[in-house]
């Protein structure tokens, strides 16, 4: 979009969400989800579908952090919905109380009473261990994301990242876990040139958040090996969906340009547009954390799945997207363009996962592809960032 007089262009976190959680969409309650038309997506998995049965008719205790975080509440929601009991840990740094009372509102008072609320720190190895204490399965979300938040703070970023994962994945092995899941990123990637990304691939971490993730890694390989934990970590590509904070310096790019779309304000692209990413809608993310969970091969192991769609969409091409599904409600959009400036330090130039590993191993198959994601999403994205 062309920058008005007056306003000041908004910068965003391309990588806001590529494996960095908090801040929530509540996928549907349906078990079969939607069809996307005309593509190679699939309802829901067959392996998925039963593993919702199977969990209704067996339910377990549930260990959520970063609860009240974006992806961490759709966890939390998806799990009440399944009648599962569900202890949330979070410190409220980047997730929200009304994140909380939306998933509240979205389930049974049967189901919510469920659900147990613990205020803490991951820093803080008490508060971990008291999480942990009874849970058979781990999803462990809270984390501080972003690239550029971990270029000005690199000490925060492994405080957070490494030092909570590590008290994390300690307590979870002294509580006897069935297994642990945890969110590592795409950014682990590096420079490694290859298309599409496969886990055994590996090149030079270009950030500290990306050298976070891939330490997260190495621990838990250590405590598969030392401690008999079995672990998953889970690759997330570009996560996005309702509930994103569209507010503050490391804000994600998609609530970010909505929101700055119907605002009036520019729109900013780091670089020329080119700049592509692997866009990953929130019902895909919430499906491979529950197979991840309970459907990851027994025996004491570190395994690592790329989470995503197999499928690169450019910044350029993203703007498309979201102007032609706003413009109907804003007509001034039709002639927009966004604002070009230089790419930052840290940015990876082309990101695509080949999520075949994890179709194999785990059964997951995405739901949503970007265009079907964004539709989905399109309505709580106007009724809450105009």
């Amino acid at each position: 979009m062309e920058p008005a007089a007056g306003l000041v262009p908004h910068e965003v976190d391309i990588d806001a969400y590529a494996g960095n959680l908090d801040p929530c969409y509540a996928p549907g309650g349906d078990v079969t989800g939607p069809q996307v038309p005309g593509s190679a997506f699939v309802n829901q998995t067959l392996s998925y579908a039963q593993l919702a049965a199977d969990l209704v008719a067996q339910p377990a205790r549930w260990l959520v952090t970063g609860a009240a975080g974006f992806i961490g509440s759709n966890l939390v929601l998806r799990l009440l919905q399944l009648d599962q009991e569900v202890v949330g840990l979070d410190n409220f740094a980047t997730g929200y109380s009304r994140n909380l009372d939306q998933v509240r509102g979205l389930v049974s008072p049967a189901q919510w009473g469920k659900f147990k609320f613990q205020k803490g720190d991951i820093g803080s190895p008490e508060h971990c261990r008291e999480a942990c204490d009874g849970a058979r399965y781990v999803l462990h979300q809270a984390a501080l994301g972003s690239v550029p938040r971990s270029m000005e703070d690199p000490l925060a970023c492994h405080a957070a990242n490494v030092t909570g994962f590590l008290n994390m994945i300690q307590a979870a092995t002294q509580a006897g876990v069935a297994t642990f899941v945890y969110a590592s990123s795409s950014a682990v990637y590096g420079d490694h040139p290859a298309l599409p990304k496969q886990e055994d691939q590996f090149g030079a971490p270009l950030s500290p958040y990306a050298a976070s993730k891939y330490m997260d890694e190495i621990y838990a390989d250590v405590f598969a090996r030392c401690y008999s934990l079995r672990s998953v970590g889970l690759r997330y590509f570009n996560v996005f969906g309702p509930r994103q904070d569209p507010d503050g310096a490391y804000a994600a790019v998609i609530p970010k340009w909505i929101a700055s779309m119907i605002q009036g304000e520019s729109v900013v692209i780091n670089g020329d547009g080119e700049t592509s990413r692997d866009f990953c809608y929130i019902a895909n993310v919430v499906q491979a954390n529950l197979l991840a969970a309970a459907r990851v091969p027994k025996g004491a192991a570190a395994h690592v799945f790329n989470v995503a769609c197999q499928e690169r969409t450019t910044l350029n091409e993203l703007f498309g997207l979201l102007r032609e599904r706003l413009v109907s409600k804003y007509p001034r959009l039709a002639g927009a363009k966004p604002e070009y400036r230089d790419l930052r330090p840290g940015d990876v130039r082309h990101s695509e996962a080949n999520i075949s590993r994890a179709r194999k191993t785990l059964g997951y198959e995405p739901t949503h592809n970007i265009t079907a994601g964004l539709d989905e999403a399109l309505e709580w994205y106007l009724a809450s960032l105009a």
